[in-house]
C-alpha cells in the first residue's frame, strides 16, 4: 500500500467518523462550525482574555449570523491585538478610523467603540473583583447550568440569568450586552450546556 492511498483511507475513515457522530444541527453548514462547537461551544472558561474575546465577538454578532463572525474571527484577533484589553482599552480616535476602515472586520463604528467602552468596563471590574472571571460566572453560581434540550422546543435565547448579567453590565457602562447576546455569552463560556441531550458533547462539556 503507498503512501498515498494510506492516507486516502486514513481521511475516508476519519471523515466517515466525523460525519456518524451526532451533533447540534445548528454546526452542521461548515467544518469551521463543526470545530467550533466540538472544541470550544459550552466549554467552560476561566480565563479574562478568553472572556473578553467571547464578549467582543458576541457585541459584533448583534444581527448578524454566528458563522459571519466565526469567519472573521482570526481578522478580529489582528485587529484588536489579540484581543488585549488593556491595549484596547487605549485606543484613540487613530486607532477607531482604522478600524472603522478595516475590511477584514465587521465596519460597524458604534461596536467598534463600545468595544473600547467595554475593556475600559471589564477592566474597573477586575479591579473590584480581582477578576472578570470572578464576576461574571456570579450569575451562575459558579457552576454550568445543564439544559436539556431537544428536538421539541427550540434553544432559548435569553432567560432568568441573562437577564441579570444584561442589567448588571449596562449599569456598568457596558454597551451591546442585551439579555440575548449575555445569552450567547454564556452558552460559548460554557456557563450554560445547551447541547442538544443526543449531542455527543452534551456529557463532555
Amino acid at each position: 500500500m503507498t503512501i498515498r492511498f494510506h492516507l486516502y483511507i486514513c481521511n475516508n475513515i476519519k471523515n466517515h467518523r466525523m460525519k456518524s457522530i451526532i451533533r447540534c444541527k445548528w454546526c452542521l453548514s461548515s467544518e469551521r462550525m463543526i470545530k467550533y462547537h466540538d472544541e470550544e461551544w459550552g466549554v467552560p472558561i476561566h480565563n479574562d482574555r478568553v472572556l473578553f474575546e467571547y464578549i467582543l465577538l458576541d457585541a459584533f454578532q448583534a444581527g448578524l449570523s454566528w458563522s459571519t463572525i466565526l469567519n472573521k474571527r482570526e481578522n478580529f484577533e489582528r485587529a484588536f491585538d489579540k484581543f488585549d484589553y488593556r491595549e484596547i482599552a487605549k485606543y484613540g480616535d487613530d486607532k477607531i478610523i482604522e478600524l472603522i476602515n478595516d475590511a477584514g472586520i465587521i465596519r460597524n463604528k458604534a461596536k467598534i467603540n463600545s468595544t473600547v467602552t467595554n475593556a475600559k468596563a471589564f477592566i474597573e471590574i477586575q479591579k473590584e473583583f480581582g477578576t472578570f472571571d470572578k464576576y461574571i460566572w456570579q450569575f451562575t453560581k459558579g457552576k454550568t447550568i445543564n439544559n436539556l434540550q431537544d428536538d421539541l422546543r427550540p434553544i432559548p435565547t435569553r432567560s432568568a440569568e441573562s437577564d441579570e448579567m444584561s442589567k448588571d453590565l449596562i449599569k456598568r457602562g457596558f454597551k451591546f450586552v442585551g439579555s440575548t447576546i449575555c445569552y450567547a455569552f454564556m452558552q460559548a463560556a460554557g456557563m450554560l450546556n445547551d447541547h442538544h441531550v443526543n449531542c455527543f458533547r452534551h456529557k463532555t462539556v
